[in-house]
């Protein structure tokens, strides 16, 4: 599912790329303002009032701020020309960024779930009054850095980063104000724990998605909807192809899948129309368009040689044979 909604936002920026890159900068760099100057206040009241809660919103407000920084540089180093050693550029700079994201939430969620458990043990007290008015406020900021963030580009995977910050924060600050409501009504100090523990488990899942997804980048794990065996099994089924191994698909960052592979064309075939045909389907067919394929003829083309082509002793991954993959 993921890949499919990549896919979709990244074609509709292709063609103004310039002009998204710099807006994008313009709608993160608003949001940045927005949480860093909220954030500072809240730091203060969250310390006066005694809450842990909006303490813990503007550590989170600040993993915001840090995300959206690094997204900043991250989007200016990707933009960078291939050159020297660095032959794809700078562009895992953005996948870097998203790890990064994803890390801090998750240590970040570690120290507020401690430090939660403990108030809850044995509660301070708290002032309600003053958790609600900020939370209230902090709700307007997010809605606000939010609305910046989606009309950035959210189909790179560094952007998305920034923009499940703030959504978490959102989440999180109507909890806390919930708990400043229960604290001002009732008196129930132990609300502004229980609303940590909120903003904690929502730190955790962004924070493991992030990690996971960007891990997944790093590892060179096929994106999310392009299934490796089902594009060698429909390679593998186009005319004059024998065989398709060496099939490797990747990602260089988000919304850039590229794709390598080895192709075996039937004696007598042209191999260029061959390699032009199979590009024009995984271009059409699976969004794929940094492609590499190496076409050779079959063996069967020369009867002196061995049987198996010298160049390819252990392929690497499954060989995708003609009749092989019927289904």
């Amino acid at each position: 599912m993921a890949g499919h909604s990549h896919h979709g936002a990244h074609s509709g920026h292709d063609h103004s790329h310039g002009v998204s890159g710099d807006s994008d900068k313009r709608w993160l760099s608003a949001a940045l303002i927005l949480i860093t100057t909220f954030m500072a206040g809240e730091v203060v009241i969250g310390i006066a009032a005694q809450s842990l809660a909006l303490i813990s919103d503007a550590a989170h407000m600040l993993t915001d701020a840090v995300s959206i920084v690094l997204a900043l540089i991250a989007m200016r180093l990707s933009a960078r020309p291939a050159r020297g050693g660095f032959t794809f550029g700078l562009k895992r700079a953005e996948i870097l960024s998203a790890q990064a994201n994803g890390l801090t939430l998750l240590l970040l969620a570690a120290w507020l779930g401690y430090e939660a458990v403990h108030r809850l043990i044995d509660p301070p007290a708290v002032e309600g009054g003053l958790v609600l008015g900020t939370a209230l406020a902090g709700i307007v900021v997010n809605i606000a850095a939010a609305w910046c963030i989606s009309k950035a580009n959210r189909s790179s995977l560094n952007v998305e980063g920034a923009y499940q910050h703030i959504l978490n924060d959102l989440f999180a600050f109507i909890g806390t104000a919930v708990a400043g409501l229960i604290v001002v009504t009732t008196g129930f100090a132990r609300a502004d724990g229980i609303a940590t523990l909120v903003v904690v488990v929502l730190m955790v899942k962004a924070g493991y998605g992030l990690v996971r997804d960007s891990g997944r980048i790093f590892l060179e794990a096929a994106p999310a909807g392009l299934d490796p065996d089902d594009i060698g099994d429909r390679l593998v089924g186009r005319p004059s192809v024998t065989e398709v191994h060496d099939l490797h698909v990747w990602a260089i960052t988000s919304g850039q899948p590229a794709l390598s592979a080895h192709v075996l064309a039937a004696p007598g075939a042209d191999c260029h129309a061959v390699r032009q045909d199979l590009e024009r389907v995984l271009h059409t067919e699976y969004e794929v368009t940094h492609v590499t394929l190496q076409v050779d003829h079959s063996p069967a083309v020369v009867e002196s040689e061995d049987d198996r082509p010298a160049h390819c002793p252990d392929a690497h991954g499954p060989v995708h044979l003609v009749g092989a993959h019927a289904h």
